[in-house]
């Protein structure tokens, strides 16, 4: 979350303090001027909320918004952020892209892509890009608590992914989070996901999605390494 000793994060700032700054301007603004943090989790009881991530391994993200149940737009959005300043920034920026022209639908918030968040901020490095990533997953988990709350419980879309090794349990969710965390080859995913090693007749389909992942996110073909 953002703190008092932002000016030191060295995530956002060299640390040579020589080579300026890595991030785009947006970023840095998004980073040192958070738009709709979330102050007071008391006043927000009755918003529907969203948690990703874990403090303990790493960025966790909540969001919280408010819905107008007649046309199912976004009216407020809010959000803390345990993490990065990619992290902070991402969500800021997810923040103010969800309440413009009046609030998104819930329709069109579940449509949004770490891509769109990713033009807004002018990019952040590869390494950095699950950050996004976070942050929109974050929203679909509010908006699915949203729709729990107004019982329309057929409307939950949950998150599950499609198994693809089915003796380790990977699933093609699990290939996508090791691609956004910088695993460009088969090698490093299955050192991240033990993908294979239980099912080895799944490696092609493997290869596939590291190859759409990557394309997908960094615009650029992995070294396919077997």
């Amino acid at each position: 979350m953002p703190n008092d000793s932002q000016q030191d994060n060295c995530d956002i700032v060299s640390r040579s303090g020589d080579q300026g700054w890595f991030y785009s301007d947006t970023v840095k603004d998004y980073f040192f001027n958070p738009r709709n943090f979330m102050r007071d989790e008391e006043a927000y009881k009755d918003a529907a909320m969203g948690l990703v991530g874990s403090p303990a391994c790493g960025d966790a993200m909540k969001v919280w918004i408010r819905v107008d149940p007649a046309t199912e737009k976004i009216t407020d959005c809010k959000w803390k952020t345990f993490g990065c300043g990619s992290a902070i920034a991402s969500t800021s920026m997810l923040s103010v892209m969800v309440l413009e022209n009046s609030g998104m639908t819930l329709k069109q918030a579940r449509e949004l892509k770490p891509q769109d968040i990713l033009a807004r901020l002018g990019g952040l490095p590869a390494r950095k890009i699950h950050c996004s990533v976070l942050g929109d997953k974050a929203l679909r988990a509010a908006i699915n608590d949203w729709y729990r709350r107004q019982g329309k419980l057929e409307k939950v879309e949950e998150e599950h992914g499609r198994i693809i090794d089915s003796v380790a349990k990977v699933t093609d969710k699990d290939i996508e989070q090791a691609v956004l965390e910088g695993a460009d080859t088969l090698e490093k995913v299955q050192a991240k996901t033990k993908v294979g090693t239980g099912d080895p007749s799944c490696l092609p389909e493997v290869e596939q999605l590291i190859r759409f992942y990557r394309e997908k996110y960094l615009g650029s073909s992995p070294k396919v390494e077997v």
